[in-house]
């Protein structure tokens, strides 16, 4: 067991990864509590996910940015060396030829900060779940 300096909260994994007090409220009070250099991947994600989805809004539903329109529609988070997407299990199958270069698991695509991030795509994916229903 790992214990937080911080909140003195214990973890199974050293280091795990959380919030240290109250969770945010907002996507831009996320974004600011994450280390400095990943807010950049994550501002172009909150930017490019809001161009997709126009009509959603936005939420932190369990604990991360959010876009919601009825239903959680997709969501992101920031880890240490990549942006998690969660689009849902049905749109990581649908694009997996697209997705052939990243990690990716039951509803989960990994972006790894040293690669280009692939926003085209992310654009795309957040069309395809809103328009299909298939969501996390």
């Amino acid at each position: 067991m790992w214990t937080c300096p911080r909140c003195g909260r214990e973890f199974k994994r050293q280091n795990q990864g959380h919030y240290c007090g109250k969770a945010p409220e907002t996507i831009e009070e996320y974004i600011k509590a994450q280390p400095k250099e990943i807010q950049p991947y994550l501002e172009e994600m909150k930017k490019v996910i809001k161009k997709a989805l126009p009509e959603a809004k936005e939420r932190i539903s369990w604990s991360m940015p959010t876009f919601w329109k009825g239903h959680n529609i997709i969501q992101f988070a920031g880890f240490q060396k990549h942006i998690g997407l969660y689009p849902g299990p049905e749109a990581v199958e649908h694009f997996s030829e697209k997705l052939k270069d990243y990690k990716t698991s039951k509803g989960t695509i990994h972006l790894p900060y040293q690669k280009p991030m692939p926003l085209a795509l992310v654009e795309e994916i957040a069309k395809w779940c809103d328009e299909t229903g298939n969501h996390p």
